[in-house]
C-alpha cells in the first residue's frame, strides 16, 4: 500500500503537472512554427512525451488524493 502524501507533496505534484502541460503546449507551438520537417517531428515527439507525463502524474495524484 502506498504511503499517504502530505498536502505539500500533493501541491508539488500539481505544480509539476502544470509545468508538464505548459512544456507540452510550448513544444507544440514551436512545432507549428517550425518549417524544418525533421525538427517539427522531433518537437511533436517531445510534446507527446510531456503530455504522457501529465497523464502519469495525474493518475498518481488522483490515487493519492483519494487516500487522504
Amino acid at each position: 500500500m502506498m504511503n499517504q502524501l502530505t498536502v505539500r507533496e500533493l501541491m508539488m505534484i500539481e505544480d509539476e503537472i502544470r509545468a508538464e502541460q505548459l512544456t507540452a503546449k510550448t513544444m507544440n507551438w514551436c512545432a507549428c512554427a517550425c518549417e524544418d520537417h525533421a525538427m517539427r517531428t522531433q518537437l511533436e515527439q517531445m510534446a507527446e512525451q510531456h503530455q504522457l507525463r501529465v497523464g502519469e502524474l495525474s493518475q498518481y495524484f488522483n490515487r493519492s488524493k483519494h487516500m487522504q
